[in-house]
C-alpha cells in the first residue's frame, strides 16, 4: 500500500460505516415503495394470476435495486473517504514513460 487508507482511522471508519447504512436504510424504503408501484401496474396491467408471479415480481426487483445501492455506496464510499488514493498503482510508472 502507498499510504493509510482513511478507513484505518475508527473514526472515520465508524462515520463512513455509519453513513452507508443511512444509505441502504433509505434505499431500502425506496426499493420497497418501487416494488409497491410495480405490484399495483402488474395488478392493474393483468390482475389476479398467480401469487408466485407477484412474489418473484416483488423479489426480483427489490433485490435487484437493493444490489445497485450496495455497489454504488461501497464505490461512494471508497471514493469518499479517500480510499483510493491510499492504494498503490503498480502501473503507473509503465503508463507515464
Amino acid at each position: 500500500m502507498h499510504g493509510r487508507s482513511p478507513l484505518d482511522d475508527p473514526h472515520n471508519a465508524a462515520f463512513a460505516w455509519a453513513r452507508y447504512r443511512l444509505i441502504m436504510k433509505g434505499m431500502a424504503w425506496f426499493s420497497t415503495a418501487v416494488v409497491a408501484v410495480v405490484l399495483a401496474v402488474l395488478h392493474a396491467l393483468i390482475g389476479f394470476v398467480s401469487i408466485h408471479l407477484y412474489i418473484a415480481s416483488a423479489l426480483g426487483v427489490w433485490l435487484t435495486i437493493m444490489l445497485m445501492a450496495a455497489l454504488m455506496g461501497l464505490m461512494f464510499l471508497s471514493s469518499g473517504t479517500g480510499h483510493d488514493e491510499s492504494i498503490e498503482d503498480r502501473l503507473e510508472t509503465e503508463r507515464n514513460r
